[in-house]
This record gives C-alpha cells, sequence and structure tokens, in this order.
C-alpha cells in the first residue's frame, strides 16, 4: 500500500500523536479542529482517541493527502 504525499506529513504528524497527543496537536495539525478541541479538553477522549490515532493515523493523513489531488 502506497500512501500518498501531500501537505500534511507523516513523520510529523506521529511525532505530534506521539508526543502530544493527549492535547490533540495531531488533530489540528490535519485540521481537524472540533476533535482537536475534544482531545484537548477531554485527555485525547480519556485515552481511547489517542490509540485510535496509533491504529489509523496513515490512513487519515492518506484520506486528507488524496482529496488534495482530486481538487
Amino acid at each position: 500500500l502506497r500512501y500518498h504525499a501531500g501537505r500534511i506529513d507523516y513523520t510529523l504528524s506521529w511525532i505530534f500523536l506521539s508526543f502530544l497527543g493527549i492535547f490533540g496537536i495531531h488533530r489540528f495539525y490535519m485540521e481537524k479542529w472540533i476533535t482537536g478541541i475534544i482531545y484537548l479538553l477531554t485527555g485525547g477522549l480519556f485515552g481511547f482517541g489517542i490509540l485510535y490515532d496509533f491504529c489509523t493515523l496513515n490512513v487519515q493523513i492518506d484520506d486528507i493527502n488524496r482529496l488534495e489531488w482530486v481538487a
């Protein structure tokens, strides 16, 4: 499976998730403002949101970058 390069950088997103995920910084970086605020106020959805993002972050970034190619 090959991921699309684009405006959102995979490495930087993983760094944000790994070290600042509880604050939702990776969500703000991906311009998911509402979920970023929710993560900030709830501590990453009480940890469950962070676990979800660890499993799906590459797919989330790929979807964002793929939409840029279409638009």
